[in-house]
């Protein structure tokens, strides 16, 4: 029996790592950070936890964001895994691309969904807390090429 991926998952940090988020993430063997970083030490302070792709959100600005992608793919087991900030901008069809999920930010809402057998995953917002959302990031469970969320909400 296949043993389990356990996969960080963060969001629209906006320059702040919540202490509460780091300890979440122990134990994570990868982190994927969905964009709105907000600073390059964010970035240095995750791949202390674990080794970290991330994408650039819309905050991200200046020489250490450029080398941020705007995309990415990440393969985890025989998961294959999109990555992007806004899931407006999607531009391909996940089933065709055999994506076994798609992780976005931007919209600090958390939420799973599953369309045509993709699983949708927004961990919501890690930094500042905005309007009533909560503060929150997720991991996703990877085994083959099944692939389940988790989101959970930090006490801050």
């Amino acid at each position: 029996m296949n043993q389990a991926h356990i996969v960080g998952v963060i969001s629209d940090t906006h320059g702040l790592l919540r202490p509460e988020a780091v300890q979440a993430l122990q134990g994570s063997k990868l982190i994927i950070h969905a964009g709105d970083v907000g600073n390059s030490e964010v970035l240095d302070e995750l791949r202390k936890i674990a080794p970290v792709v991330a994408v650039r959100g819309n905050v991200d600005k200046g020489s250490w964001a450029e080398a941020l992608p705007m995309t990415e793919v990440v393969e985890i087991e025989e998961a294959m895994v999109y990555v992007l900030h806004d899931l407006h901008q999607l531009d391909l069809d996940p089933v065709v691309a055999e994506f076994s999920a798609v992780v976005s930010g931007h919209s600090h809402q958390p939420s799973i969904s599953r369309k045509n057998g993709v699983l949708f995953l927004n961990p919501g917002s890690a930094g500042p807390r905005r309007f009533n959302l909560p503060v929150s990031l997720a991991f996703l469970r990877v085994v083959g090429k099944k692939v389940e969320a988790q989101l959970v909400e930090l006490r801050v």
